[in-house]
């Protein structure tokens, strides 16, 4: 009986794909071409789907379109979430052998990533379809129903290719992260400094808000705070601290001494990240809630749209006039935005705050399981590698139990503090959401740690000899 994977190999041929460059590119020019390649996401980001009212209906991703890196009404409306959940669901499945492959083997490898390319694709076609018929174009004719389905799907293929090419050799880093950080930093820059004018009044923009405030003569009190979620100056001080925080988090580390027995016991050091999942489990957490509030969306429509039916307003209850949520399952999903709509309603903050916690642990244990984290997995890693624990014997047993010690706890309380960080940068109004943050500290010290090595590389060939590259 043929492997699951082995079904994928008749249409792997008719998958796009993008070709590794001939030789290894300078980081200049890989500079240059992950140029062209965010310049086209930005291009993409800012043209409208053709037969849409820009901005009609009620937004699924309000919240969450810094994750996804998507721009409502645009071909970037999905984002990058396609790829991203594909990405996880094919590393889930692999990870826990629910699907027998082995990624040592470059044919099973190829196929891995065929079947992950489908699954791109086919949750892009899922994705739009739930955005149509859920309503969050508003209410469309067939045929520009089956146009916008169109276009989502073309520019689902068009992002998933821009990954591939920058992961092949073409770009630094990976499409997914580097649309991720474009698009929180601007977003970031346009709620500090937009000169548009508020539903307040006021600018748009912290910054000019703040001095715009003083200038008035309003007080202290509403230089800080705006209502709604309108970004504020109290907003962008939180924003800085949790930046700082973060970086903090990520620098920490435990460092388990180990020796290396080819080379006469040298000894050396493994570090084990403080937030030893980063940022997996709110990305999981993200995608569950939005989920959550995409198919909630589409069961009131279909079933409910009067908020009469007492079990399906436990799913999610929606304003008839706005879509937004206002009760159930869906409205306590969807995070509250700034202190005045704490104070308006406490509990929603607070069931939020416990929804997005519990849910992060959770996927932070499953990750870990899953992914080839676990004491278990790193133990058998390092005794492969020639390292042991000095003063214990060169066995996975050992050197298992002692990394018990550390990587079960390491796993809950990161996934506790991520969670815990979101929730309070999301309920306090920071700048660019408690989830934008996290994203962007890994993100840049992805690209600091890649850069790095890139220069050292170029600067002493000898490096990448050592390294087993030509």
């Amino acid at each position: 009986m043929p492997r699951l994977v082995e079904i994928m190999e008749p249409l792997a041929r008719f998958l796009p794909e993008v070709s590794k460059p001939k030789r290894k590119l300078t980081l200049r020019e890989r500079l240059i071409w992950t140029g062209v390649v965010l310049t086209i996401y930005f291009v993409m980001s800012q043209t409208p789907l053709y037969g849409l009212v820009r901005g009609a209906g009620y937004d699924p991703f309000l919240y969450m379109r810094m994750l996804f890196a998507s721009k409502r009404g645009t071909l970037m409306e999905l984002g990058i979430g396609p790829i991203v959940t594909a990405g996880l669901i094919m590393q889930l499945l692999a990870g826990s052998k629910l699907i027998d492959i082995d990624l040592s083997d470059p044919k099973d490898r190829a196929l891995f990533t065929a079947s992950q390319k489908l699954m791109a694709i086919i949750w892009g076609g899922i994705q739009a379809i739930a955005y149509i018929l859920g309503g969050a174009f508003g209410q469309l004719t067939p045929g520009i129903a089956i146009l916008v389905f169109a276009q989502l799907l073309f520019a689902t293929i068009v992002v998933m290719l821009l990954d591939e090419m920058v992961q092949k050799g073409w770009g630094i880093g990976s499409g997914v992260s580097l649309f991720i950080a474009a698009g929180i930093s601007q977003q970031i820059i346009w709620q500090i400094f937009s000169p548009i004018y508020a539903n307040d009044g006021k600018y748009l923009g912290a910054i000019l808000a703040f001095i715009q405030t003083l200038m008035r003569g309003e007080g202290i009190v509403n230089a800080f705070i705006r209502r709604g979620s309108l970004p504020s100056m109290t907003g962008l001080i939180l924003t800085i601290i949790i930046f700082m925080i973060t970086i903090y988090l990520e620098g920490m580390r435990i460092e388990i001494p180990v020796a290396l027995a080819r080379y006469r016991g040298i000894r050396t050091k493994i570090p084990l990240k403080f937030l030893y999942v980063s940022n997996v489990p709110i990305i999981f957490t993200s995608m569950l809630l939005v989920d959550i509030k995409i198919i909630s969306l589409l069961i009131w429509r279909q079933f409910n749209p009067a908020n009469t039916v007492t079990l399906l307003n436990w799913i999610g209850m929606f304003n008839q006039t706005t879509n937004q949520p206002i009760g159930g399952l869906a409205y306590y999903a969807t995070p509250p935005r700034g202190l005045t709509s704490v104070m308006q309603d406490p509990v929603h903050a607070l069931i939020y705050s416990i929804i997005l916690t519990i849910f992060s642990v959770i996927f932070a244990v499953i990750w870990v399981e899953a992914s080839g984290l676990s004491a278990k997995e790193q133990a058998s890693q390092l005794v492969q590698s020639g390292l042991h624990i000095p003063g214990f014997r060169s066995s996975p047993k050992i050197i298992e139990s002692v990394l018990k010690k550390y990587i079960p706890a390491l796993t809950i309380l990161s996934g506790i503090i991520v969670a815990v960080i979101a929730a309070v940068a999301d309920i306090m109004g920071a700048i660019g959401s408690g989830m934008g943050i996290l994203l962007t500290v890994g993100i840049i010290y992805q690209y600091w740690s890649i850069l790095t090595q890139e220069q050292i590389e170029e600067l002493y060939p000898v490096v990448r000899r050592i390294m087993g590259e030509k």
